[in-house]
């Protein structure tokens, strides 16, 4: 038996249609970020291709977001629908991994309920970004290295600071689609471990680039060359040149993202 070939076990006459949640982590690093892209190859391009693929008919796959170039995901969600008779889900995912590329990986395949959507049912999304001021020839594609001992006290209170703040125009990549730049931050905080600075946010939503222009603009205060009421200078500006410059994609993380319990089936 060919061992990309799925067993359905429905009748024609019990085809409904249903939705249904992947679960999946990639390395960012061969990849132009999540969405497809004209030119240049995306995760969600392989991933539909290869459910495409497997199901033999065309999937059309919606992501939880949109991760940049270089940019990584340890738990990134997406769905699809499916009007076909009924696949074992857990075989699929089975299947599916051993069709995909080793930089991308499938947690799970859920049934959701009809009306669940990746990117609009999510109720927050955390991003994690490390950096480190030691050379380490194992880790330095996944972490930013800079040549200072950042002062994590007081990016931790201007962290506060974003908390309390709406409007990210300041730190959104400039001409995007989005109708509006109210985002509500949940978390924000930096952690020492060893040699390693990890910085945590967690919102409702992000815009395009706002974590990378956050952690670049944090960091010039962490090495001295930004104060708290420049800070607030930055926020209310709503001006993207007025933050600091955006750190590089390698070291930034989608770590998670949170859905309302009544969605799985």
């Amino acid at each position: 038996m060919n061992e990309n070939r799925l067993v359905f076990t429905l009748p024609l006459d019990k085809i409904t249609m249903k939705r249904f949640f992947i679960s999946l982590s990639y390395n960012g690093k061969n990849y132009c970020g999540w969405q497809i892209q004209p030119n240049a190859l995306s995760v969600q391009q392989v991933l539909q291709e290869s459910l495409s693929t497997l199901l033999r008919t065309k999937i059309d796959i919606v992501g939880a977001g949109r991760t940049d170039s270089g940019v990584h995901a340890r738990n990134m969600f997406a769905h699809f629908d499916w009007s076909g008779v009924e696949f074992n889900s857990h075989e699929l995912s089975i299947k599916l991994n051993r069709f995909l590329p080793p930089d991308i990986s499938i947690h799970s395949i859920k049934e959701v309920t009809a009306d669940a959507h990746a990117r609009f049912s999510a109720i927050s999304r955390e991003y994690s970004y490390t950096i480190t001021n030691q050379k380490n020839p194992f880790l330095y594609e996944y972490m930013y290295r800079v040549s200072f001992n950042p002062d994590i006290d007081l990016m931790n209170h201007l962290c506060t600071i974003l908390i309390e703040t709406d409007d990210f125009t300041s730190f959104s990549k400039l001409h995007t689609d989005v109708k509006t730049n109210i985002c509500k931050i949940k978390f924000a905080k930096w952690e020492k471990l060893g040699d390693e600075y990890i910085f945590t946010i967690r919102s409702d939503r992000f815009l395009r680039n706002m974590v990378r222009s956050i952690v670049g603009t944090l960091l010039q205060a962490g090495r001295g060359r930004l104060s708290e009421s420049d800070f607030h200078q930055i926020i209310e500006a709503k001006n993207r040149s007025a933050a600091g410059e955006s750190v590089p994609a390698h070291a930034l993380f989608l770590e998670k993202v949170e859905y309302p319990a009544d969605i799985w089936i």
